[in-house]
């Protein structure tokens, strides 16, 4: 096991960012989902329908999968980031500006990259990106790049 200056192992503080951040990001994606109507078990199987596409909709089994899609998700952006601290000290020495960033990096990776290869059909929104834009900035990339800062 690797270890940081502090002596923390890496997967370490790999396991406490992912997570803590997967669930502050699921906290504010229901909140926000709730805020426009939607149930908790859609957004669920909106994640599962990413890989499995509309049938997510209507099979059982889907809400798990997708619940494990969603941490699967935050343990890699959160390896990462605090891989990538390990060779970039800007990550650790601009916590919050770097995290923000971050945040939003991993979004933008999501709505244009990754989601576009999915099976995810969605129609674009602009207060849905908007929306999910703020949720990454500071449910996803801040808490990642405090943890790692806070355990490096």
């Amino acid at each position: 096991m690797a270890l940081t200056e502090a002596g923390h192992a890496l997967p370490g503080v790999i396991l406490w960012a992912g997570v803590i951040t997967g669930s502050i990001d699921l906290c504010a994606a229901l909140a926000f989902a709730a805020s426009r109507g939607t149930k908790p078990k859609l957004v669920l199987q909106a994640i599962a329908s990413a890989m499995i596409g509309p049938k997510a909709f209507s099979q059982n089994g889907t809400v798990p999968l997708g619940l494990g899609l969603h941490y699967l998700i935050a343990f890699t952006v959160a390896t990462i980031y605090a891989v990538a601290s390990r060779y970039l000290p800007v990550l650790t020495e601009h916590t919050v500006l770097c995290g923000l960033l971050y945040g939003a990096a991993v979004y933008l990776v999501m709505a244009f990259v990754v989601l576009p290869l999915s099976r995810l059909q969605r129609p674009f929104s602009m207060s849905f990106f908007l929306g999910q834009l703020l949720i990454n900035m500071f449910c996803v990339g801040l808490p990642i790049a405090l943890i790692v800062e806070h355990l490096s």
